[in-house]
């Protein structure tokens, strides 16, 4: 173990030319450069489009609204849309709702009212 301590130590202290240190140098900076530019990521959002969800209430007289959300029904993601009406907007009554991923009794969707979002 103490040789190669004693190698290391020797072979650091040794002069270098100033071509062979260049020479590091640039492949360092060309790898530098590599990393960056070239080897660059390319992930992007995943899209996802589905319906506008609907909030159903707790008590049958209280009224439907849209909660803002639109819902991707295939793989059960959703998030925040512009194309859904905003939270709170009343329902229509000729709306045609459909249970989903979190559907229960207190959330449908309207598959009248296409949407869209990314995550």
């Amino acid at each position: 173990m103490n040789n190669k301590f004693d190698e290391l130590t020797k072979s650091m202290a040794q002069s270098v030319t100033r071509r062979a240190a260049l020479k590091k140098f640039g492949a360092g900076l060309a790898g530098m450069a590599l990393a960056c530019f070239g080897l660059a990521n390319k992930a992007r959002a995943a899209t996802y489009s589905g319906y506008c969800q609907i909030h159903r209430g707790f008590d049958p007289g209280q009224p439907v609204a849209y909660t803002g959300l639109c819902m991707d029904l295939n793989r059960c993601v959703g998030a925040q849309s512009a194309d859904c009406p905003a939270p709170g907007t009343a329902v229509d009554k000729k709306a045609k709702a459909v249970l989903g991923c979190h559907g229960g009794l207190f959330y449908t969707y309207d598959t009248s009212k296409r949407c869209s979002f990314s995550i």
